[in-house]
């Protein structure tokens, strides 16, 4: 099984994307995840030079949040068909809303699989704070009830959450491992969705927690005989990156920081250079 690795355009946006993706490339990952303006003719240059550095896209959505469902629907699937329009490996989408009823987050996601059969293009569903799946009981429903329903796995999110390392859920946690196609590996605690640097010692049982999760979730790929699995390493940008009070400094580098979760998962799953 082939992992592939993907570099977060979030935090970098004001880079110009050309020497971003010159970096994505040299740093060794396989692609970028990032939404896509609306506009065709930037749209097509973005992809145009992903194409030049030979790079992947994963596809993500994250941008509807209006209160009103026609309206959210509407606006939802504005954002899906503009992705799937370049024909991205897939769309990682931040779904409904933690306020909308059963009913309500069920008919976005019964919008995304109805986009999703439309255009050909994959549309899975991230485990998010604020959205249909921000904790472990608002999501087990939809995938009992939505038997086609995968999702990304960013297990930061529900462990700031439920505040614990999800050590009392071990079942939620297991069913959502055998729905996952994609990891963002961000590592969260319970008092946060980001830990400072995943790197110190500090943060050792943080990482231990995660590192089962994506284990599992890389060995229930190997098990099924999955052709490929893949992996954002999504550390992101203050305010998720803590700052130094009234310098306003990170504490560390966001870059630094994902390229060490790639080259430590790559490791780890002795995926090719």
């Amino acid at each position: 099984m082939t992992i592939q690795f993907f570099c977060p355009r979030w935090g970098a946006e004001h880079h110009p994307f050309d020497i971003f993706c010159k970096q994505v490339r040299e740093a060794g990952y396989d692609g970028i995840e990032m939404s896509l303006p609306p506009d065709r003719h930037e749209k097509r240059e973005l992809l145009r030079i992903m194409e030049a550095y030979g790079l992947l896209l994963v596809a993500q959505h994250w941008e509807t949040v209006e209160v009103s469902l026609p309206k959210h629907l509407e606006l939802y699937a504005n954002y899906l068909y503009n992705l799937a329009e370049a024909q991205p490996l897939f769309i990682n989408s931040q779904s409904g809303k933690d306020f909308f009823s059963f009913e309500q987050n069920g008919a976005v996601l019964e919008k995304a699989a109805v986009i999703a059969r439309e255009t050909g293009v994959k549309i899975i569903h991230e485990t998010h704070r604020g959205k249909f799946s921000f904790c472990t009981t608002s999501t087990l429903p939809f995938l009992a009830a939505f038997p086609d329903l995968r999702l990304t796995a960013d297990f930061s999110h529900w462990c700031n959450v439920a505040e614990t390392y999800l050590q009392d859920q071990p079942d939620a946690v297991q069913t959502a491992i055998e729905r996952t196609d994609h990891i963002h590996s961000r590592v969260g605690f319970p008092e946060g969705p980001q830990v400072s640097d995943p790197r110190a010692p500090e943060w050792e049982t943080a990482l231990g927690y995660h590192l089962q999760w994506w284990d599992a979730i890389v060995e229930n790929h190997r098990r099924q005989g999955s052709a490929s699995l893949t992996i954002t390493t999504e550390f992101g940008p203050a305010p998720y990156l803590p700052l130094l009070p009234y310098t306003q400094q990170p504490v560390v580098s966001q870059w630094d920081v994902n390229v060490y979760m790639k080259d430590l998962l790559k490791k780890r799953y002795r995926t090719p250079a």
